[in-house]
């Protein structure tokens, strides 16, 4: 394949490049009842999660290209896999204020879930976690938790997005398909990138770190003591920022 790829594309590729490898690890240092938290996704594995939630958007939620789908959540491993779905079905991926405003909306907040006019899928951050705790606020949300082990382990799209289509929408500015992956030369070949911050940031920066066949460190929390946990991930490059 020549071009620019779209996100989908990187994802194939990195499952065909080295399925096993780590390609996304994740750290909450958050304070709350998921403070410590790491977790470890290999390519296979994030495919496997981007496959199930692109099942629930193309199945339950007709979600295809043009179709607007709100991610109400912060930067997160949880974020990483339901933009990866929502572009696998060739949807736009809005975050920030507006993401309220899409026609499907992925939240941790039953308020927000149960308030929303279309569909919504409420999330649970913990990664144990079986069902939502307090889902029952939000009766007519998809309970994620409960019910996405219930959708395919593989995933074909009903309908391919155009390069021109709206990928990523965020505060105020749309980026296209054919723009929304750009790999950022100076980080070399496969780097292992730190990442933080806000939402529409992390989710360009982890396409651009998979792009170049690399793989990311997602962290959350206010922590400025990270050298020896990034020593130790063997970061190669630390591109946090503020949320």
């Amino acid at each position: 394949m020549t071009g620019t790829p779209l996100p989908a594309d990187v994802l194939a590729r990195m499952v065909a490049s080295d399925p096993g490898r780590p390609r996304l690890t994740w750290y909450d240092d958050e304070p709350g009842p998921t403070c410590g938290e790491r977790i470890e996704l290999s390519a296979r594995v994030l495919a496997n999660w981007v496959a199930k939630a692109a099942n629930l958007l193309q199945d339950d939620a007709a979600a295809g290209p043009g179709t607007t789908v709100g991610l109400d959540l912060p930067a997160h491993w949880r974020s990483l896999y339901w933009a990866l779905a929502a572009w696998s079905v060739g949807a736009t991926v809005v975050v920030g204020d507006a993401a309220a405003g899409a026609d499907l909306l992925v939240t941790d907040s039953p308020a927000a879930a149960a308030g929303h006019g279309g569909d919504a899928v409420l999330v649970s951050l913990p990664a144990l976690a079986r069902s939502h705790l307090d889902a029952g606020a939000a009766p007519g949300a998809v309970d994620e938790a409960r019910e996405l082990s219930t959708h395919g382990d593989h995933f074909s799209p009903m309908s391919d997005p155009e390069a021109g289509d709206v990928a990523l929408a965020a505060g105020g500015h749309d980026t296209a398909y054919g723009d929304v992956v750009v790999p950022v030369e100076q980080w070399g070949a496969a780097p292992r990138v730190a990442l933080a911050g806000g939402l529409d940031r992390v989710l360009c920066a982890a396409l651009a770190a998979w792009a170049a066949d690399g793989s990311v460190v997602l962290v959350r929390g206010d922590r400025d003591d990270l050298q020896d946990r990034f020593a130790s991930e063997g970061v190669t490059v630390d591109s946090r920022q503020s949320a």
